[in-house]
């Protein structure tokens, strides 16, 4: 670690260095790639103050402590040695977290497929379940959520629910949801009051622009239908709906929470425009995790990585065998400690892989 450290502070006086030349700013591009990379070191080279501060200290403490000249302040400098060992382990912490490279899809927004599977009825109960979850943890991040097809269930909850995420970090914190979520209570129709197992699925993709994907409108088939369900009063009357098939390779879209078709249709090929993107992506996390062997991000999206358990009130994440027993907080939004515990696992995972190469 330290002689990344080096290495990422040397770079840093080199970009200094470079962006106090007066001829970089006859080269705006230029300059504005220095300015960008300066302030993505910066931090770093601050935290390696840091600790070689500390790394400074203690050693000065050491020196005290085995010369133990005087009682009183051989005592302050194994309390202060105490205090600095902590400070070290909490930074070092910190500094490996950032050495491992951002994934440039974090910082995308995302769309969210949540979907019945099974269980019946309760399986759609419990999938309007995720997505309320899903939503009032969206506001405590001050994300914008938008509706972007919805297949609602006779008995309550959704048979599918997509809608999309706009803010800050969303992909980064939203992509560790993908895979099957499993309940475990008793169903408001069960009258035995006996437990019932049923199961969701949740697919995060990746919202990306025209450019990152080529679509040929040739490939379309583009087919509209009267929308009904939660879109209001106009739906019924009007074809507003849009489902679109990408014909080489059975892709199948739809929208129609929107009032026009042309918004339906947007919306719509930003959905295709994910799933194909995402397609490859999850070819390069399968193959990915397969050297890495990570439990975290193992780009497979049919495994099943969580059980809500009601009647124990225990909610578990399969992959970093975490249990919580607070899952009535966790159903109204407060996901933070299990998504952030996920987070730091999987940079491990990738501060491990860094370290072996």
């Amino acid at each position: 670690m330290e002689e990344k450290l080096k290495q990422i502070k040397s770079r840093f006086e080199e970009v200094n260095a470079a962006m106090s030349d007066p001829s970089v700013f006859d080269d705006p591009d230029k300059y504005t790639e220095l300015t960008k990379e300066r302030s993505d070191l910066e931090e770093l080279v601050q935290d390696y103050d840091s600790w070689k501060d500390l790394h400074d200290r203690q050693e000065g403490n050491k020196e005290l402590i085995e010369m133990d000249e005087d009682a009183e302040i051989t005592e302050m400098a194994k309390d202060e040695n105490k205090e600095i060992k902590e400070q070290l382990a909490k930074l070092e912490d910190d500094i490996k977290m950032k050495l491992v490279p951002k994934d440039p899809e974090d910082s995308k927004n995302a769309i969210i497929e949540v979907r019945a599977g099974t269980g019946g009825d309760e399986a759609a109960i419990f999938a309007g379940d995720l997505f309320d979850m899903y939503r009032r943890y969206a506001d405590s991040q001050n994300w914008k959520m938008s509706l972007m097809s919805i297949t609602e269930s006779d008995k309550g909850g959704y048979k599918e629910i997509v809608f999309s995420l706009e803010g800050n970090e969303v992909f980064g914190k939203m992509k560790y949801e993908s895979g099957v979520h499993r309940v475990q209570r008793v169903p408001a129709t069960e009258s035995q009051g006996r437990v019932h197992t049923s199961a969701a699925t949740v697919a995060v993709l990746p919202e990306v622009e025209e450019v990152d994907v080529d679509i040929n409108t040739a490939d379309l088939r583009i087919d509209t239908f009267r929308a009904s369900g939660a879109g209001g009063q106009h739906v019924n009357k009007t074809d507003s709906a849009i489902r679109i098939t990408h014909e080489p390779t059975g892709i199948v879209v739809e929208c129609q929470e929107e009032r026009s078709q042309h918004q339906n249709k947007e919306k719509a090929m930003t959905m295709l425009r994910s799933k194909m993107y995402d397609i490859e992506l999850e070819k390069k996390e399968k193959a990915r995790a397969a050297e890495r062997k990570s439990q975290v991000s193992t780009g497979d999206r049919s495994a099943k990585i969580r059980t809500y358990n009601f009647p124990q009130g225990r909610f578990t994440d399969h992959r970093i065998n975490l249990t919580l027993y607070n899952l009535d907080n966790i159903m109204k939004g407060d996901l933070h400690e299990a998504i952030d515990a996920l987070r730091v696992q999987d940079n491990l995972d990738k501060l491990n892989e860094l370290v072996e190469d």
